[in-house]
């Protein structure tokens, strides 16, 4: 089974991916992880896709991602969008940052938050989801 959790900086995406994994005791991608693959950038995205496309129907395999990346994922994949508050992601973010979050990176959070909002999936939580409720859902 291929789970793709999907959202924006700071929203707990990893979190949920190692939660998830406790019961599910897949692979993990997260980002560009793909690259390690194969030497050539180009050859490891055909690579990574072949996994994706096999893991759909076979072995567990979770990819992390954002928006960059929503190409690569198969049609049937079970896609988890995971949003925060924007309050709730600028605090997280900040804390990267040795507590200081420049204005400019505050913006770009902005002008990205609400960016996964309508994009289709088999489920959609928030900060504060219920493991349990999420692994029926899956049926783990």
């Amino acid at each position: 089974m291929l789970i793709a959790i999907i959202g924006e900086n700071c929203v707990g995406k990893s979190t949920l991916a190692n939660k998830i994994n406790q019961k599910f005791n897949g692979k993990i991608f997260s980002g560009k992880d793909y690259l390690r693959l194969e030497k050539s950038p180009t050859l490891a995205q055909e690579k990574f896709k072949l996994l994706l496309n096999d893991a759909v129907n076979g072995d567990n395999l979770i990819y992390i991602i954002t928006e960059k990346h929503l190409s690569l994922l198969p049609e049937n994949c079970f896609k988890i969008v995971l949003t925060a508050e924007i309050e709730v992601i600028k605090e997280r973010f900040s804390k990267r940052m040795r507590g200081n979050l420049p204005l400019p990176v505050e913006k770009m959070l902005e002008a990205k938050h609400g960016s996964f909002d309508n994009l289709p999936c088999n489920l959609k939580l928030n900060d504060g989801y219920d493991i349990d409720a999420v692994y029926k859902k899956i049926n783990l």
